[in-house]
């Protein structure tokens, strides 16, 4: 889950008429089937337990049902159609995008997007500045005319001759390694099952002279029982030209069952770094294979290590928040790999460092301060500090070394699209290079603001409110409020020219920097994962009661939207402030706290938050559970559950079971809809036609539940 952001889009569209809300057709009858789990002598009925079973016949008659009752609502909405063709005019007009981007000697990689193509493809540059020099390496277009494939991720070769690419199809992430010549595009003939998964993913590193790859994968069939062939993830290493079957095992035998493995390999190929995360509650070991041929075990789990960089100097550079919760980066030399060798560099500040890139002569450090970014220079001892000017409340998404020892970074911001810039060796001011987007409609009348919100007992949660200049503060404005909370992962400024549409009919946008993300460190993730969960949707509300009490919009006129985790934070607010707001959209989420670690990827989130089997988490799984805190007889906002049938990362039965208990429940005249796609995930790999498909169902759901209208 962890990886997946969905930080949505909201994004100008003339004429849209408003006529009477369309009535949803009478909700399909979903049989209650009693079951009862016990749990540290408590009693927990579960009467759509029985949604659970994908593949049984009635579980699928009836989410036919839900879906073509959903369809027929949102089909009905004024002018649906004609929002989904002002996204795709838009979308045509839109620019490439250039981002994953590798270098080697002489060469660029990048994924790039490309609309109206349905994936992003693996193209090659001559530098960031040299447009006409791009190659196509791999186009899964190509392969796959329905657009279902896509690149989940890719590696090359030490020398950039050669490239891995992990590919999956229909948003399922589960991918198969392939090899390709970087000049031709020629696909060699090796392929490598199983090596990407969610919510563990994948990873490769080639060894030094380019003829042989380590890689991680999972079990085949056989290896292990059947219930853990998408866990135990090890390291294996594979000669090209050599079949599958003959690849020797490398490491992992010791590694925990929710192994979560990163690899990356040393500009000489002499070192390869392994990163294992312990599922996703945020702890990593480091292991370390040499030029010995034998791996040694750098960091545990409980030494608070949260990144580590192969550096171009013989050393390792670590992330450490040990006794640091903002980070503070150590070094260690590679001729003595132990952590009691490593020497503080760059000492803990206010700032909470996320990203390190170190070249020959200096140290890049990326920061976050609360939800912006902030890119600062060292030198490889630490010493000599200065700031990178960058655009205010924006983020650095990606950091790159070149060959040449300089930088590369992507910055975007609420109001300016992507853009990669240059920082050359030794200098601090940088330059924007070609490899920029440009948006299909202009944000030239948006403004943003950072302003406070206080949460229960006190803390104060940063909100980014985006609207159109000009905006009036009367209490009247349709307001959407996004927010995720866990992981440690942070809401950074994004662009989306889709939110045009948004601002067009007087909508402000607003994202908050709530506890259980890391917009300032580790202690801001802790203060919202595992029995402190309720931290997460305190603070949310905390949020939409601010924007209610200074004016911004009133609870008629307040939509959420969450994915994932933040699917969780809407099934919450669901169930604990349905008064707050008119109306949800919910993606992709989880709502049964209880049976969440029962589903094959569920066991990589005890981490976060917590198992049944501890009774003081069982507990507080159990108090704030969405599911199971439906009260009958409640009037409920209208809810959009928007799910994946190939979701490995949140079992769709999730979106099923709140559906039907939310429908049996609520006593208000708001639609409960059920949108579940066959050909999608959790959202990674998604085709573009469908991603544009879906936003069109949100937005003119939104529109019409919150009544706007084009300004």
């Amino acid at each position: 889950m962890r990886a997946n952001r969905f930080l949505f889009l909201i994004g100008a569209l003339s004429g849209l008429t408003l006529v009477n809300l369309p009535a949803a057709e009478p909700t399909p009858q979903t049989p209650k089937k009693p079951v009862s789990d016990e749990y540290h002598g408590t009693t927990v009925k579960d009467p759509y337990q029985w949604l659970e079973k994908d593949d049984d016949p009635e579980v699928k008659e009836w989410s036919n049902a839900q879906n073509q009752r959903t369809r027929s609502y949102l089909d009905k909405l004024p002018d649906r159609a004609a929002v989904e063709k002002q996204l795709a005019d838009w979308y045509a007009k839109t620019s490439p995008s250039y981002s994953s981007l590798v270098s080697r000697p002489g060469v660029l990689f990048a994924m790039k997007f490309q609309p109206p193509k349905q994936q992003p493809l693996l193209v090659t540059l001559a530098s960031a500045d040299d447009l006409k020099s791009e190659k196509v390496v791999l186009d899964p277009n190509v392969l796959d005319a329905k657009g279902t494939t896509a690149i989940d991720w890719f590696v090359p070769s030490l020398d950039g001759k050669h490239v891995a690419v992990s590919l999956s199809k229909g948003g399922s992430e589960d991918g198969t390694l392939h090899f390709y010549e970087t000049a031709t595009g020629k696909a060699l003939p090796d392929t490598i099952a199983h090596v990407q998964y969610p919510t563990a993913g994948g990873s490769a590193a080639w060894n030094a002279d380019g003829t042989g790859i380590y890689y991680t994968r999972f079990p085949r069939k056989g290896e292990r029982p059947d219930a853990d062939l998408n866990f135990y993830q090890q390291i294996y290493f594979h000669k090209l030209g050599t079949a599958d079957t003959e690849d020797t095992y490398s490491i992992g035998k010791d590694f925990p069952r929710i192994a979560e493995i990163v690899l990356q390999a040393s500009r000489d190929g002499k070192y390869i770094l392994a990163t294992v995360a312990n599922g996703d509650g945020g702890d990593f070991a480091h292991y370390l294979l040499g030029p010995d041929g034998s791996w040694k075990q750098i960091t545990q789990f409980s030494d608070q290590i949260k990144a580590a960089r192969l550096g171009r100097d013989n050393a390792l550079y670590l992330l450490s928040r040990a006794g640091a919760p903002r980070g503070k980066i150590l070094r260690l030399p590679l001729d003595t790999p132990e952590l009691k060798n490593a020497v503080e560099i760059v000492p803990t500040g206010e700032a909470v460092i996320e990203q390190i890139v170190p070249t020959s002569d200096a140290l890049y450090v990326g920061d976050l301060l609360g939800g912006p970014s902030q890119v600062r220079r060292f030198g490889l001892d630490g010493k000599g500090g200065a700031i990178i000017p960058i655009p205010k409340i924006s983020a650095v998404q990606e950091m790159l070394a070149l060959e040449d020892n300089s930088l590369l970074f992507r910055d975007v911001s609420y109001t300016e699209p992507a853009a990669w810039f240059h920082c050359a060796q030794g200098k601090i001011e940088p330059v924007k290079t070609a490899l920029r987007s440009t948006s299909p409609v202009s944000f030239a009348d948006i403004e943003v603001t950072r302003e406070f919100a206080t949460s229960k007992e006190g803390t104060k949660i940063p909100l980014n409110i985006i609207f159109r200049k000009g905006m009036k503060r009367d209490g009247q404005n349709p307001t959407l409020l996004y927010g995720y909370g866990g992981y440690g992962i942070s809401m950074t400024p994004n662009f989306d020219f889709t939110r045009r549409l948004w601002f067009d009919h007087g909508g402000v946008y607003v994202v908050a920097n709530i506890r259980g993300g890391g917009e300032f460190g580790e202690e801001w993730h802790k203060a919202g994962n595992l029995t402190k969960k309720q931290n997460v949707f305190d603070d949310f509300a905390a949020a939409a009661e601010y924007l209610v009490a200074e004016k911004y919009t009133r609870p008629e006129k307040l939509a959420i939207l969450g994915g994932s985790n933040g699917g969780l934070l809407m099934g919450a607010m669901i169930t604990q402030h349905p008064e707050l707001m008119r109306a949800v959209v919910s993606q992709v989420g989880i709502y049964d706290m209880l049976r969440v670690e029962l589903a094959p990827n569920g066991a990589f989130n005890v981490t976060e938050f917590g198992t049944v089997r501890n009774p003081e988490q069982f507990k507080a799984l159990y108090a704030y559970s969405p599911y199971h805190h439906v009260v009958d007889g409640t009037k409920y906002p209208s809810v959009l559950m928007m799910t994946g049938a190939n979701d490995g990362r949140v079992a769709p039965y999730h979106s099923r079971k709140m559906t039907a208990r939310l429908d049996e429940a609520n006593e208000s005249e708001n639609p409960i809809l059920l949108r579940a796609s066959s050909s999608a995930g959790h959202g990674q790999g998604t085709a573009l036609s469908e991603r544009i498909k879906q936003l069109a169902d949100i937005y003119s759901f939104l529109f019409a539940q919150l009544r706007m209208t084009n300004h």
